[in-house]
């Protein structure tokens, strides 16, 4: 896969968490996985449809008889807030975070506050100051809600941001809402096809703020 930067600068940058900023695969497929084979899920089909959303609305669109979506969703957030084995951050976030203005970015994820929390601690990402959660939706990715709602809460339109993302659902999210978009391929097995800017991981890059206060990343 060819990996290419935005060359644009932006008033803010909104960021998907999981896959994004930091790798919580290995737990969310183990807690996902049990759940999934203890309802006769086919668990190799099952487990790649579920990252990205939330897991109320992954649990909903399987429309399995008996099942308590809401219940379950709660049931998976405790396994899942319980089991941060192996959370660990994304190549390079950590610096390519530290150095962006805390007025300028926000986290836009499909999790719940506290599983949100619970990964950042465990990546060792510090909380940034405006975030987006699952609970700050009636609708998840890849309704733009999310992205719309993040745009708002750093005083800018929706348009003027850069959306970072990994998954189909929270790339459609962020073109719906009018943002551009960034893949981030770190934890693609298969590539994502999309018209979009994408790379790796944030080692080797940097972020530049010119004199209207707008963001740009460069190469180091």
């Amino acid at each position: 896969m060819s990996h290419s930067l935005p060359t644009k600068s932006y008033a803010a940058f909104l960021f998907d968490m999981d896959g994004t900023i930091l790798n919580s695969r290995a737990s969310a497929e183990r807690v996902w996985g049990r759940w999934a084979a203890s309802h006769g899920l086919d668990v190799e089909k099952f487990l790649p449809t579920m990252h990205g959303k939330r897991g109320i609305d992954t649990i909903s669109e399987l429309d399995l008889p008996g099942v308590d979506a809401a219940a379950e969703a709660a049931f998976i957030l405790q396994g899942e807030i319980d089991d941060v084995e192996g959370v660990v951050p994304i190549p390079g976030a950590i610096d390519f975070l530290a150095a962006l203005p805390r007025e300028k970015w926000a986290i836009v994820t499909s999790s719940p506050i506290a599983l949100a929390k619970r990964r950042l601690a465990a990546a060792g990402i510090a909380e940034p100051q405006y975030m987006v959660t699952a609970e700050d939706v009636t609708i998840g990715k890849p309704d733009p809600q999310c992205y719309i709602a993040g745009a708002e809460k750093l005083g800018v339109s929706p348009d003027e941001t850069m959306v970072f993302e990994d998954v189909m659902a929270g790339v459609r999210a962020g073109e719906a809402a009018g943002a551009d978009v960034t893949v981030i391929t770190h934890t693609h097995d298969q590539p994502l096809a999309t018209r979009h800017s994408t790379i790796a991981d944030y080692r080797d890059l940097a972020v530049r703020l010119n004199e209207e206060g707008r963001l740009s990343i460069v190469r180091r």
